[in-house]
């Protein structure tokens, strides 16, 4: 397994209005094209403002082929011209479980 950690910095205030429109459109439309969501949070102590999400691969080209099928999504990219204005700063992650990690 691979996971993906996305980290996305909020601008201050829109917390709020960013996880509802997430929640609302964002979610089911990728979900479905990346499919194993390993977690969803929220920063309450160091950097604030902030949404970190977990998604789990097969592989990197399994990553490859569902993050491509969810940029070429028309409603995916609508998305994102409405509740990405509220993103101040994006760092991504891959890491790879260790042999005795609980999440292989």
């Amino acid at each position: 397994m691979l996971v993906e950690q996305r980290t996305y910095e909020l601008q201050p205030g829109t917390l709020h209005q960013f996880l509802h429109a997430y929640e609302t459109e964002g979610l089911a439309l990728q979900s479905a094209a990346l499919g194993n969501l390993l977690g969803y949070f929220t920063t309450e102590v160091g950097e604030l403002n902030c949404v970190v999400h977990l998604w789990g691969f097969d592989s990197y080209e399994d990553r490859q082929r569902r993050r491509s099928e969810l940029s070429a999504n028309p409603a995916w990219r609508a998305f994102l011209q409405k509740a990405g204005s509220a993103v101040k700063a994006q760092r991504n992650q891959l890491l790879n479980p260790t042999s005795f990690s609980p999440i292989r």
